[in-house]
C-alpha cells in the first residue's frame, strides 16, 4: 500500500466529514468551496500552522508527535478505531521500508489447544480467523450455524462476503457487515502495509466487486469487538445473535464466537441446531 496517499485520502475524507458548525466555528461561509472543514480550520482547532497541517495532509507523517497526532485526532473528531488507524499510519511512515517488510505477519499456526477450545464451546458457534480474515477453523455448531458456508477451510470471510451469492442469503444485515469486514482490512492494511497477501487480496476484490471498491474508497476503519448479527439458516430459519472477537495476544488470531440472550428464541434455535448437527455430521475442527 502507498504510505502517503493512504494518509492523505484518510485525512481528507474525515475533514470533509466535520461539519464546520460541529466545531463551533461559523455555519454560513460564502467563500466555503470545500464539504466539511477546511485545511486552516483544522490547524486552527487542533494548535498546529496550516503549513505544517498541509505537510502531514500530503502524507508526510514520519515523525510528528503522539501530541500532535491527538490534535489533529480530537480536531477531526475521531472515534476510537480511526485514532489508532492514524498511529498506525504514522508508525508506518517512520520506519524505512526494508523494516516494515520483515514485521509483515506470518500464517499464524492453530495450536492444538485452540482447537480443542474450540470443540468444547459446545452451545457457542466459534470460528478462528487471521488478520486477513481467512477463517482456520470452526467447531461443530458453527459449521451448522453457517449451512454448508465453511465445509471447506481455509476460508476468506471478505471473499465470500463480496463474492459469493450466498452472502446476502446468509447475513441477513449483509451492508453492515460488508462495512465491519472493509473496516477490518483498512485497519490491517494500515497496520501492515507491506502485507503482499493482503494487500493482494485488497486488490482482487477492488478489481472484482463494485461494492467492495465503493466502500474501501471510503477510508472508514472498524475494530469488531461485539455486534448482533442476524443469520439465516436453512434448519432455523433467521436467527439473532451477539457476535463477540476475542483476539488472542501475540498469536495473530481472533476467535469470533456467538452468543444467544438467554432464555430467547435463539438460545432455543441454537439448541435445536446443535441436535441437528449432532445426528448428520462428525466432528471437524
Amino acid at each position: 500500500m502507498d504510505n502517503r496517499r493512504e494518509i492523505s485520502e484518510f485525512l481528507t475524507s474525515r475533514r470533509a466529514r466535520v461539519r464546520p458548525e460541529d466545531s463551533g466555528l461559523p455555519a454560513h461561509d460564502d467563500r466555503r468551496r470545500v464539504p466539511g472543514l477546511k485545511r486552516e480550520e483544522v490547524s486552527l482547532l487542533a494548535g498546529v500552522s496550516v503549513d505544517y497541517y498541509a505537510r502531514l495532509e500530503r502524507g508526510l507523517l514520519s515523525g510528528v508527535s503522539m501530541s500532535v497526532l491527538d490534535g489533529i485526532s480530537d480536531a477531526l473528531k475521531l472515534d476510537e478505531a480511526e485514532r489508532q488507524h492514524l498511529r498506525d499510519l504514522a508508525a508506518a511512515a517512520a520506519e524505512p521500508e526494508r523494516r516494515l517488510r520483515t514485521r509483515v505477519p506470518k500464517s499464524p499456526t492453530l495450536r492444538p489447544s485452540i482447537r480443542a477450545l474450540l470443540s468444547g464451546m459446545t452451545k457457542v458457534p466459534a470460528y478462528v480467523r487471521n488478520q486477513r480474515s481467512d477463517i482456520l477453523a470452526a467447531n461443530d455448531l458453527c459449521l451448522a450455524l453457517y449451512d454448508g458456508i465453511l465445509d471447506e477451510l481455509p476460508l476468506n470471510l471478505a471473499r465470500f462476503v463480496f463474492l459469493d451469492g450466498r452472502a446476502h442469503g446468509f447475513f441477513l444485515d449483509w451492508d453492515d457487515v460488508a462495512d465491519g469486514t472493509v473496516g477490518a482490512l483498512r485497519t490491517e492494511a494500515g497496520r501492515n502495509p507491506m502485507d503482499k497477501p493482503l494487500t493482494d487480496l485488497i486488490g482482487e476484490l477492488i478489481a472484482r466487486s463494485h461494492p467492495f471498491a465503493t466502500k474501501w474508497a471510503q477510508h472508514n476503519v472498524r475494530r469488531h469487538r461485539t455486534a448482533t448479527k442476524h443469520l439465516h439458516n436453512s434448519v432455523v430459519g433467521d436467527i439473532e445473535l451477539t457476535g463477540d472477537a476475542l483476539d488472542l495476544p501475540g498469536e495473530g488470531l481472533t476467535i469470533v464466537a456467538y452468543t444467544a440472550a438467554a432464555r430467547s428464541a435463539a438460545e432455543v434455535q441454537l439448541g435445536l441446531l446443535a441436535s441437528w448437527r449432532g445426528t448428520t455430521a462428525p466432528s471437524s475442527v
